[in-house]
């Protein structure tokens, strides 16, 4: 199939969605740790409270407009149910998950540290001991397999102190304590952690800037500076990686879709262009290492006025990032005509339905060929070693009175995916570290809040309100990815 000889497969999760265990051992709550639960037809609510005791809700749709009172800040309050706060309870079953992952024969996992466990208020002057010790018998776990830990250092998870004290990361302050974070994991996990990345879709900050940055006033000048302070702290992390451990590679991890015309008219393909820059302006910084003249020209052109320095632009052009990771799970379209035939996709982005390609409940295309089309754009674009690092279904999983799972669906998109991708590397010459779909086992879904959209390849008896077993099952997908593995991808019966 084209694959390396060390093709690093596996599999992904992120704290905020799997982890649980919120308040535990001294962890500090999170943005995602005020963020209800939600379903296909309501959006997930960020909770609210003021000084005078008056409390509320925020609605929270992808893509879409946000913001709470001016006189709030966000909290936890009864009556709501936030699914961080259990996930699927990774915190006490990761011996359990891990051993999974290792009989499927993972080479990687891919997961999230939750900085407000390290640091539960964002700027302590000292970690939070237990935090750090939760994760190096984590990763210690890995290696008894030889499993290699790949790890997100801000998966959605901004700590809620920061947000409140701060705004989140449109205030500067943020770049110099996500250092301290950074180096303070960085030395305490040397050697046992080789692959990192710094913000999860760090281009949330555009369409998702609560989750993305911890921004409660997302006008676009604050989305504009919290892009231009993670991308500061990025590349202050890349610089403390290679000072305290050379074998360290620090990559830029960005949510990437192919986008369609929906027809030839060339209003529709200058939209894609637009589309593509907004999307390609996170990598063009963070892997090119410059501010491109598009995105110079939109700042302009609106009044944005970025509190910067001198001396970032000179870090982002030292200490680009080492690698391009990115989420994709299908495609888009796009036009400039009336089109009332809206579609749904990661980060609301997928514009009208495609009809060419089937959906599932959630109204997500699948797409065979997506992955293909985006590596190229993207080697094309950067000559950076890619690493698709999110890709995968979500369903509505039955599991049966003999504790099976028959997730066809999964096994016939993920082998689409991974054929897609070798011809990427086989057809095109594609340099591709690693694959780790989405996601290893079961977890709460991150657009809608719900247990029953389901991605993983283990089953978890855990219902959209949290309630259940918590015993994890295989679906048929865990057999038939172990056999994809031991092959390198040859295998895709």
């Amino acid at each position: 199939m084209g694959f390396k000889k060390d093709f690093l497969w596996g599999g992904a999760t992120a704290a905020n969605q799997y982890e649980g265990g919120y308040d535990q051992d001294g962890k500090g709550l999170n943005a995602i740790d005020v963020l209800t639960n939600g379903a296909v037809d309501r959006p997930r609510l960020v909770t609210w409270k003021k000084e005078d005791g008056t409390t509320g809700n925020s609605p929270f749709v992808w893509g879409g407009d946000f913001n709470i009172p001016a006189d709030a800040t966000p909290a936890i309050l009864s009556d709501y149910h936030y699914p961080s706060h259990h996930g699927t309870d990774f915190y006490h079953h990761y011996k359990e998950d891990i051993g999974l992952m290792a009989e499927m024969g993972f080479k990687v996992f891919r997961l999230s540290i939750s900085w407000s466990r390290i640091f539960p208020n964002g700027d302590e002057e000292e970690p939070n001991e237990t935090g750090l010790n939760f994760y190096k018998q984590i990763f210690e776990e890995c290696h008894k397999y030889h499993i290699e830990p790949m790890v997100t250092l801000s998966h959605y998870d901004t700590p809620l102190a920061l947000i409140k004290r701060y705004g989140g990361w449109s205030d500067r302050k943020l770049i110099n304590l996500f250092e301290k974070y950074v180096v303070t994991v960085f030395k305490y996990y040397k050697g046992q952690v080789k692959y990192w990345t710094t913000f999860n879709e760090i281009n949330a900050m555009t369409l998702a800037p609560y989750m993305g940055g911890g921004l409660t006033d997302p006008t676009p000048q604050n989305r504009a500076q919290g892009a231009h302070n993670q991308f500061v702290a990025s590349s202050l992390a890349v610089k403390a990686a290679h000072r305290i451990d050379p074998e360290m590679k620090v990559g830029q991890m960005l949510a990437y879709s192919p986008i369609y015309p929906y027809t030839c008219d060339p209003a529709d393909q200058v939209e894609i262009m637009k589309a593509q820059q907004e999307t390609l302006f996170y990598s063009d910084v963070q892997v090119g290492g410059r501010y491109p003249e598009y995105r110079l020209k939109k700042y302009e052109r609106e009044g944005i006025k970025l509190d910067d320095r001198p001396q970032d632009y000179e870090l982002l052009a030292e200490y680009p990032a080492d690698f391009l990771s990115f989420s994709c799970y299908s495609s888009s379209v796009l036009t400039t005509h009336a089109n009332d035939d809206h579609a749904a996709g990661n980060l609301g982005v997928a514009g009208v339905t495609n009809p060419y390609l089937e959906t599932n409940a959630w109204g997500w295309a699948t797409d065979p060929d997506c992955l293909r089309l985006a590596l190229n754009i993207l080697w094309d674009r950067y000559h950076k070693p890619l690493w698709v690092v999110e890709n995968g279904l979500g369903w509505a999983d039955k599991l049966e009175d003999d504790h099976k799972i028959h997730d066809d669906y999964r096994i016939k998109y993920l082998r689409a995916a991974i054929s897609s991708m070798s011809d990427a590397v086989k057809i095109d010459g594609v340099d591709l570290m690693g694959y780790t779909m989405w996601s290893a086992v079961d977890l709460v879904s991150n657009g809608t809040g719900e247990m029953k959209k389901r991605y993983g390849l283990v089953y978890v008896d855990c219902n959209d309100l949290g309630n259940g077993t918590m015993k994890r099952y295989k679906k048929d997908s865990f057999s038939w990815y172990q056999r994809v593995i031991v092959s390198n991808g040859a295998d895709l019966k």
